[in-house]
């Protein structure tokens, strides 16, 4: 099964979001003094995530096997 682009884009986007929203919180809000650490690992990990969702590498999708192709005459 080859990598969906648009799949992978709906997994990059909320992820990178939601990770630079955490990391931001850790490091500039005061209200999340007692959770600066979790904060920053679940900032950190959502942000790895989204962009491991870009960096693997596909398939090739016009791949076709042997019994997707027509048989020739001869």
């Amino acid at each position: 099964m080859a990598r969906n682009r648009i799949a992978s884009g709906i997994v990059m986007v909320p992820c990178v979001l939601l990770g630079a929203a955490f990391l931001s919180t850790a490091f500039w809000g005061e209200a999340a003094s007692d959770n600066r650490s979790f904060a920053i690992a679940i900032g950190s990990l959502l942000m790895i995530v989204g962009l491991l969702s870009l960096a693997i590498p596909g398939g090739s999708p016009e791949a076709v096997t042997k019994e997707d192709e027509p048989e020739q005459p001869h």
